[in-house]
Formats: C-alpha cells, structure tokens, sequence
C-alpha cells in the first residue's frame, strides 16, 4: 500500500467538498455509507492536524487519497 504526506489544511477542504458531493448524491447503499464515514474520519483527522501548531501535515493511504482527490481544490 502506498501513503503520501500532504498539507493537512488542504486535505481538510479537500475532504469536505467530497462530504458534499457524497451527501448530496442520495445514495443510500451501504457502501457509500462507508465512504461517507471514512471521508468523515479523514475530514475530522485533517482538521485536527491543520490546527496542531507541529502539523507537519497528514499521512493518507492511496485508497484514502482517492476518495477525496475526484473533488481536490486549491484552497
């Protein structure tokens, strides 16, 4: 499995754009509301680091990158 570090303000944005677009679809099946729940606990750990004062940003599988990179901004 590969990771990436990456700028936890931006994967925050990032993460709730996706939040969004996922709520916004009406899908119920269980599977997105598995991805649903993961973007939320990405959304929530991104946050968290983004206002750590030794953030030296966040460390995302590539599973995890590619749910919320299909609605990645510049922020």
């Amino acid at each position: 499995m590969s990771y990436a570090l990456l700028d936890a303000g931006r994967v925050a944005r990032a993460a709730r754009t996706s939040l969004n677009v996922l709520k916004a679809a009406g899908e119920t099946s269980e599977a997105h509301q598995r991805k649903v729940i993961m973007v939320e606990r990405i959304a929530a750990l991104a946050e968290a680091a983004a206002e750590s004062p030794q953030s030296g940003g966040i460390t995302l599988t590539s599973e995890e990158f590619w749910l919320i990179s299909l609605n990645w901004q510049e922020g």
